[in-house]
């Protein structure tokens, strides 16, 4: 006959063994060890780095560029588009993009998106979000949810957009808000990343590189 006693104590020792093994020491937040996001079918652990010595040794070491274009930017450089953290960014990604409720967009030149970028996240250069550029921003617009009616756009159902670039320093996240605003799309609908890669991989924070 089974001992329940011992059942039970064997159980628990069990899910503390289990608990341990799975236990990270670097952790997002207390509670929170990971994020996990689909990419292109396959589940993304975002978490941060476990080696505690770990150090940087990419571009985004680099604590100078020339000024300009790579000026510092503003807590808040457009007003009435709110500028959120990396706390933040998990949430937007763990409730926003598998509801399909929000696009988090990688608004860097495409050579800066394939060195590596934030797992979710869709390229849209701001480059492309003028009348002016060859590609059709009106396309785009149309994939972000907008609608045209006769010579204006309809945001209503237009998607969240959370845009993000390289970081403080950077003005292409920034120069894409500008656009977008300038389109008519609605700054209730915009978050910005101010912190962009460099402070995402200075907290040690999963990145991929996209295919």
């Amino acid at each position: 006959m089974i001992n329940r006693k011992s059942l039970v104590v064997g159980l628990l020792s069990l899910s503390l063994f289990t608990n341990v093994l799975n236990a990270l020491e670097v952790n997002i937040t207390e509670g929170l060890p990971y994020v996990n996001v689909e990419v292109n079918g396959k589940t993304i652990k975002i978490q941060r780095i476990q080696d505690t010595s770990h150090k940087l040794t990419n571009s985004y070491t680099k604590t100078s560029r020339p000024t300009p274009p790579f000026g510092i930017q503003p807590f808040q450089p457009i007003k009435g588009i709110q500028t959120i953290s990396e706390l933040d960014v998990l949430d937007f990604i763990k409730n926003k993009l598998p509801k399909s409720k929000g696009i988090l967009v990688d608004a860097r030149m495409p050579k800066w998106n394939k060195a590596g970028t934030i797992p979710g996240s869709t390229n849209i250069p701001f480059s492309v979000l003028t009348p002016s550029t060859k590609v059709s921003y009106g396309k785009i617009l149309g994939l972000l949810g907008a609608k045209k009616e006769s010579d204006k756009w309809d945001f209503t159902n237009a998607q969240s957009l959370l845009i993000f670039d390289n970081g403080p320093w950077c003005q292409q996240g920034v120069r894409a808000m500008k656009n977008l605003v300038k389109i008519g799309y609605p700054k209730s609908k915009i978050l910005y990343y101010r912190g962009g890669m460099q402070y995402w991989q200075i907290l040690g924070l999963t990145t991929i590189v996209p295919k």
